[in-house]
């Protein structure tokens, strides 16, 4: 489990994969204990938010779209709970340690 904690901000929980797929999403490894620098937060926002279209626009095909050929290799199945709805705490947070100018840690 995460615990993203920074002091602008209450701390904000993930369960494991939810925090390793975030921090892969960041292009960070997944990791016991790590720091979002403040300088680094407008270029994390700015992968989330990407992630976030790419899955929207994945989430908005068709069905029949989204089933894997019969020749090629089975596709993840859609999780119930959108990225957007995953992400958008951490936005948020992100958002409020910028104007602040307070780091988000974890595991420490």
């Amino acid at each position: 489990m995460y615990k993203f904690r920074s002091q602008a901000t209450a701390d904000l929980i993930m369960l494991t994969p939810t925090g390793d797929r975030v921090l892969a999403l960041l292009g960070r490894e997944p990791a016991p204990q790590g720091i979002v620098e403040v300088a680094d937060m407008p270029a994390a926002i700015e992968r989330l938010t990407q992630a976030v279209a790419e899955d929207e626009e994945r989430r908005a095909r068709p069905p029949e779209e989204t089933e894997p050929a019969e020749d090629s290799p089975a596709r993840e199945p859609l999780d119930p709970v959108s990225l957007r709805q995953r992400v958008w705490p951490l936005v948020q947070m992100m958002h409020q340690c910028i104007e602040d100018d307070h780091p988000i840690v974890w595991g420490v």
